[in-house]
């Protein structure tokens, strides 16, 4: 097996780790977690899982930033599918800490009597931008799957 194969796999795991990751994570875990739990359980359980599925995330994006440079050198920013990673990993660095780690901060005070509506409608508004950037993540994803990690020109490389 040459490097060049053994990139590319390394890249195709990366990516999949990743964008199943938000997947499963959206679309099965958090819905089963509430259907299941109480509401408070499930919410702090499903932020854990967000928190784990974020850092993997950045991981898994600046590896596959780091994929792209050394594959494409002068040709990196012609190639639509770096703008969309870095998009993804900016997402998803916003969503956990500036989004997450405020509604974090929220639930602390929430846990604290008496619950001001104002900390109730914040952490919904946040929850509501948290929502609409997961699934513009998960979509961004899951049209790397759909093109491929790499430009067809060099999918052989």
């Amino acid at each position: 097996m040459t490097l060049s194969a053994i990139l590319q796999a390394a890249e195709r795991v990366l990516l999949t780790l990743w964008v199943g990751g938000l997947w499963v994570t959206g679309l099965v875990l958090a819905p089963v977690l509430f259907r299941n739990y109480e509401r408070m359980v499930a919410g702090e359980i499903a932020g854990r899982l967000f928190a784990a599925l974020s850092l993997l995330g950045m991981l898994c994006g600046v590896l596959l930033l780091a994929f792209a440079v050394v594959r494409s050198r002068q040709r990196l920013w012609r190639d639509w599918r770096v703008g969309a990673l870095l998009l993804m990993l900016a997402i998803t660095m916003i969503g956990e800490f500036g989004l997450a780690a405020r509604m974090r901060e929220l639930k602390e005070l929430d846990s604290l009597p008496p619950v001001a509506p104002a900390i109730l409608s914040e952490f919904g508004r946040l929850h509501g931008v948290a929502s609409l950037l997961f699934l513009a993540n998960s979509t961004l994803g899951l049209v790397l799957v759909i093109f491929g990690i790499r430009p067809r020109a060099q999918a052989g490389n």
